[in-house]
């Protein structure tokens, strides 16, 4: 069974920063696209940075040039780096990989907080 773990989120003051971590486990044979969701109360959920297998990336416009999304392989890990943090950053983060098992499915993080608030 694959199952996604996330760390990181938390309460930070407007112009901080957070690194949001994202692990894979379980038994599966590759993982191709990985990403970052958010959803704010009230709100639509947003893609916020997407990585491919081949490290292309993508991002929300909201956040170009303050965030930036990573991956370990060996880990089975992706990361996003949140620089220059603002009030409306607050939302639930989630992650989502794109994981061979015996098809290809989606799987999704539990969610992890992050609030920007002085």
């Amino acid at each position: 069974q694959v199952q996604l773990v996330e760390s990181g989120g938390g309460l930070v003051q407007p112009g901080g920063s957070l690194r949001l971590s994202c692990a894979a486990s379980g038994t599966f044979f590759s993982i191709a696209a990985m990403g970052w969701y958010r959803q704010a109360p009230g709100k639509a959920r947003e893609l916020v940075a997407r990585i491919g297998s081949g490290g292309y990336t993508s991002y929300a416009d909201s956040v170009k040039g303050r965030f930036t999304i990573s991956r370990d392989n060996a880990k089975n890990t992706v990361y996003l780096q949140m620089n220059s943090l603002k009030p409306e950053d607050t939302a639930v983060y989630h992650c989502y990989m794109r994981i061979g098992v015996a098809t290809w499915n989606d799987y999704w993080g539990q969610g992890t907080q992050v609030t920007v608030s002085s």
